[in-house]
């Protein structure tokens, strides 16, 4: 879902819920009952706006499940631009190794070339003397050097010399073909390595650029995943938080709900209730009061994880009897104690205590002594409660235990 839908959506949502709180709760003078029909009434407009909002919830969980999935795609796009990236790293070193390579074999050739262009001139200028000599000499033919020949020893010397001079006119002919032969070869394969090293600096030119190309493809894809991933974390965290103050302020209709429907309650009912029978279970404590358990022990519930006792359903004004004897260590109003309403605390030992919670009002005073049995309070709806009960909690130095291991 766009941010613009999302706002679109959170708008229409606060402004009915601006207005509604702008309204007061009851006018001047109106009576518990027409009080409890209007809080009525705000609980059931409180409880369709919850709706609304967790079906826009379920919206954004399908939204969610979209914006995995495409960041699960960019992640694995984000891998194979990374592997190609590498591929094409290796590509252009090797492809600068070979282009160093062919650079230093150029300059090889070009030194070679250099040096038979010197032994050609060289040969060349050799050649020239040579021919210079023969056309200016005049050469015996061969019955001249018989005739004049000393003798047979002598006409040898001269055969061996005139061979010698013939083989070095063709030694020369010969080194001058080849240099030059060897020199036109060197030409070529120069222009080949030229021509092969512009190919390669076009092709490591090429695979820069597309370097660069992906390493920015690689950015642009991180950078959208991870603006996915911030764009779906919060619209749900703003929905979520939005759907838990709904539920806490519905939370707080229902207790001033209660509260208002146990006032009517105590103005209908005959005052002074019997403290009932002495309930004792298997334990060393009786109960503090005589009824069925509303709520086990660290039950999850939308505000807390772990309910930090039992909930005993008996109606308002009901006696509450001390579980154990001991001395009162802490007895608290609602307006001190917060969600615990009147509340009252018991110490039987070094570690051991009881607390009761939720009292309409209280039977003893603090730092009183009392016995097991004896009567420390009466059931309410005081502080956070959604209906009359007790709230009964044990307590081994300070941290709650189980209050079912000691009833």
């Amino acid at each position: 879902m766009t941010a613009r839908r999302l706002r679109i959506l959170l708008l229409s949502a606060a402004i009915p819920l601006a207005l509604w709180a702008a309204l007061p709760l009851a006018s001047p003078g109106a009576t518990p009952q027409s009080k409890l029909d209007r809080l009525q009434r705000k609980i059931e407009s409180k409880k369709s706006w919850i709706g609304r909002k967790k079906g826009t919830e379920r919206l954004l969980t399908s939204e969610v499940t979209a914006y995995t999935t495409r960041i699960t795609r960019l992640e694995r796009r984000v891998g194979a631009l990374q592997r190609r990236q590498g591929a094409v790293q290796a590509d252009l070193a090797a492809s600068r190794t070979r282009l160093e390579a062919t650079q230093e074999e150029l300059r090889a050739e070009r030194r070679r070339l250099v040096r038979l262009r010197a032994r050609l001139k060289q040969v060349r200028a050799g050649l020239a003397t040579r021919l210079r000599e023969l056309y200016t000499a005049q050469q015996p033919d061969i019955v001249t050097v018989i005739l004049d020949a000393q003798g047979f020893a002598e006409l040898l010397e001269r055969g061996e010399f005139l061979r010698r001079v013939s083989d070095q006119d063709k030694a020369i002919f010969r080194i001058v073909r080849d240099a030059k032969g060897e020199a036109v070869t060197s030409e070529r394969r120069l222009a080949a390595l030229r021509v092969r090293r512009l190919a390669l600096a076009q092709r490591i030119e090429a695979r820069r650029d597309e370097v660069a190309r992906l390493k920015q493809g690689v950015i642009d894809t991180r950078v959208g995943a991870a603006q996915t991933r911030a764009d779906k974390r919060r619209a749900l965290f703003s929905v979520r938080a939005e759907r838990h103050e709904l539920e806490d302020e519905l939370g707080d209709l229902r207790a001033q709900s209660e509260r208002i429907a146990a006032q009517l309650r105590r103005a209908q009912a005959a005052p002074g209730l019997p403290a009932g029978e002495i309930r004792r279970g298997g334990g060393s404590m009786i109960w503090p009061v005589n009824g069925p358990i509303t709520s086990p022990f660290c039950e999850a519930r939308s505000w807390e994880s772990c309910h930090p006792g039992i909930d005993i359903g008996v109606p308002a004004g009901t006696p509450i009897r001390a579980a154990a004897g001991g001395r009162v260590a802490l007895l608290q109003s609602a307006g001190a104690s917060g969600g615990y309403g009147n509340f009252t605390c018991v110490q039987h030992s070094a570690s051991l205590s009881t607390c009761y919670a939720h009292q309409s009002r209280f039977g003893t005073s603090g730092g009183a002594r009392v016995s097991q049995g004896q009567v420390i309070g009466y059931v309410g709806c005081t502080g956070r409660c959604f209906g009359d009960h007790l709230h009964f909690e044990v307590r081994i130095n300070g941290s709650v235990v189980n209050p079912m291991a000691y009833l």
